[in-house]
């Protein structure tokens, strides 16, 4: 008796069958497929976070360094400023030079100059200068006020005008004044002969400041 033909070799079940098999491998192959892009997408997007956190930091030190850049940059001029109105050095060339150009300015002949000795005070020194003008009063006038526009700090006092002189149409005077300019004076620490200084040290009584 021959036997009865199983239902999965009918060609309905082979076709189900196949169905099956490729819906499967279909499934399994998305599946993967799609955790593989996740993961990718996962990692790209944590490399992403990472560039952007570090490009926001290098922005951030790029500001502060221009910060700090154009910050020194006001400091240094203004130091300049403060070195042309209060030098550390006495600087007696740029004094008579600044003392000619107003001269020059004004219209007066500076006849004579003779440096004094300096006066030291607690942070600053005096420098003293004694001159010979000549001029218009006038100009003698406008000497003694562009005297005070110049960047660095002079003064003058003890003006005598006299001995006027016709010149044409015009009186000629003579002026002595006293001009005094002032520059900044370095802390002196205390040193014992032949011992070297210490830092912070205090000048000793009595010592130039």
């Amino acid at each position: 008796m021959a036997a009865a033909p199983s239902r999965l070799d009918s060609p309905v079940a082979k076709v189900v069958v196949g169905l099956l098999l490729a819906v499967l491998l279909a499934v399994g192959y998305v599946f993967l497929f799609h955790l593989d892009v996740e993961e990718k997408i996962t990692k790209e997007q944590a490399s992403t976070s990472q560039l952007n956190a570090e490009l926001a930091g290098q922005r951030r030190a790029e500001a502060s360094y221009f910060a700090d850049r154009d910050d020194l940059a006001v400091r240094e001029q203004k130091q300049r400023e403060y070195n042309r109105i209060l030098p550390a050095d006495a600087e007696p060339a740029a004094f008579l030079s600044a003392i000619q150009a107003v001269a020059n300015v004004s219209g007066v002949n500076l006849k004579g100059w003779q440096p004094l000795e300096e006066v030291k005070e607690a942070f600053f020194a005096r420098v003293p200068m004694r001159l010979e003008l000549e001029g218009k009063f006038h100009q003698i006038a406008r000497f003694t006020y562009e005297i005070g526009k110049t960047d660095r700090i002079i003064n003058v006092e003890n003006l005598e005008i006299g001995d006027p002189k016709e010149a044409g149409e015009d009186i000629v005077l003579k002026a002595k004044c006293l001009a005094t300019t002032f520059h900044l004076v370095r802390a002196v620490a205390a040193t014992t002969p032949g011992a070297p200084a210490t830092p912070g040290a205090a000048p000793p009584a009595g010592a130039p400041q």
